[in-house]
């Protein structure tokens, strides 16, 4: 029942950004990495090329062909969303606030980080108690 919905709604989204199973390319790969013997002799990893944007996508998040093309799938609609909206995706908007983060700071910020910590000792100062 969940598997059906999950596939009626990602079918739903597809025609909604106008894309047909028949625009796609569709293609197995080998897979690799973790699974041992089994994942190296199956392919399982799902290559989807859309023929009209050109958009390419490959999935190997699980051990299984029919859940990495539910994934690929889904991964080639959020690409060709963010074309057509022209707008960033989630991991982008993650992947630019990781940056910000490890940034070094500037020396304005230190010395406005400096006055803040001067300004608390000072205060901090005051609630000793009378000598």
């Amino acid at each position: 029942m969940l598997k059906e919905t999950k596939h009626l709604k990602l079918e739903e989204r597809m025609l909604g950004l106008g894309i047909q199973e028949s625009e796609i390319f569709e293609k197995f790969i080998l897979g690799s990495g973790k699974g041992g013997q089994k994942m190296n002799k199956t392919s399982s990893c799902v290559y989807l090329k859309h023929l009209p944007t050109g958009t390419e996508v490959k999935s190997q998040v699980t051990r299984s062909r029919e859940e990495n093309r539910f994934f690929a799938r889904r991964v080639l609609c959020d690409k060709i969303e963010e074309q057509i909206y022209k707008r960033e995706s989630t991991k982008q908007k993650l992947d630019a606030k990781i940056k910000r983060q490890k940034q070094r700071r500037t020396r304005k910020q230190k010395e406005k980080i400096l006055g803040d910590k001067k300004a608390n000792s000072a205060k901090k100062a005051l609630r000793q108690p009378p000598v």
